[in-house]
């Protein structure tokens, strides 16, 4: 365990207890935390930054932030920048999916608009290639949203159960606020720079919290541990077929989920869980940096999880 690890699983355990205690009111009623400073973001530097993982040839891991977690004991097994504020792009949906799910309703018919094609095509955001005037149940959407990681999926659930996008977001501080997410905030319901690239940002530490929780929600589980999800088509709707943008599904032993994350200031963010003899890891890695580009974030998940399970669990 890293030095200080007892301060991490401390603050851990106040954050379950706070999201146990979560009132419907509380969400409704608070607001959007206030923008962060722009001295307290830290902006992509010249070049990665670069940890080995201990001693004896163990794997280099090029990232700018991160954090291994043991999820049964709470132990901080390695991490880097734990509590520095960075942008993490569509790991964002994660919140969204958590809001919606513990909202209910999954079975809710919801409208496939012109205004999340519009949105998805003017912002050049990431789409599950929905059509508008489908009608698709908010499970269904969540299976679009987390999967391919589809942002016209995001925007209407985010509209239905707002209702509106900027009351959501407003749903989103208020949560991040209970579970005691205290350097997280939201401005956008999926990641996208706006206003600003370091608009919406969390710690290392946020999200792997924010993971934690995620994971014990029945339905998101079961989403994030498919590799694709096949929706023939009906009266109400197209036939939809989606694929996870979790290459680690299925190729990495133990892998159970759980989102990804792609922009330009975030770089490459994976948050992850895998399982392994009785074992369970979580963890996050930001802005990760290696020659395979797109991959990089799995190179980094894959050699922190290959220490983490031999080492770390001990």
């Amino acid at each position: 365990m890293i030095p200080g690890s007892w301060r991490r699983i401390r603050s851990r355990s106040r954050g379950l207890l706070a999201v146990t205690a979560l009132s419907a009111a509380a969400v409704l009623v608070a607001g959007p935390a206030a923008a962060v400073p722009a001295a307290a973001m830290v902006a992509p530097g010249p070049g990665p930054a670069t940890a080995w993982l201990g001693n004896g040839g163990l794997p280099r891991v090029d990232v700018r932030g991160a954090d291994l977690v043991n999820a049964r004991t709470g132990a901080v097994l390695w991490s880097k920048d734990v509590s520095v504020l960075r942008p993490m792009g569509s790991i964002t949906k994660v919140m969204t999916a958590l809001i919606v799910i513990q909202s209910g309703d999954l079975s809710r018919q919801i409208k496939v608009t012109r205004g999340a094609i519009r949105y998805v095509r003017r912002d050049g955001a990431s789409s599950s290639g929905l059509i508008a005037g489908d009608v698709l149940t908010a499970r269904q959407l969540l299976e679009a949203m987390l999967l391919p990681s589809g942002c016209d999926a995001a925007y209407l659930l985010a509209t239905a159960y707002g209702p509106g996008r900027g009351a959501f977001v407003q749903k989103m501080n208020a949560m991040a606020q209970t579970m005691g997410l205290t350097s997280t905030h939201f401005t956008s319901f999926d990641g996208m720079p706006f206003p600003t690239e370091h608009s919406t940002y969390s710690t290392p530490a946020d999200l792997v919290r924010l993971g934690e929780q995620a994971m014990r929600l029945p339905p998101f589980r079961r989403i994030v541990a498919q590799r694709s999800y096949h929706l023939a088509a009906s009266a109400r709707h197209h036939h939809y077929t989606w694929y996870t943008t979790d290459g680690m599904l299925g190729s990495s032993l133990g892998v159970i989920g759980i989102k990804t994350g792609d922009t330009d200031a975030a770089g490459d963010c994976f948050l992850f869980e895998a399982r392994r003899g009785g074992q369970t890891l979580i963890g996050v890695v930001l802005h990760a940096r290696a020659d395979d580009s797109y991959g990089s974030f799995f190179t980094a998940a894959r050699r922190l999880l290959t220490w983490g399970f031999r080492e770390g669990t001990e």
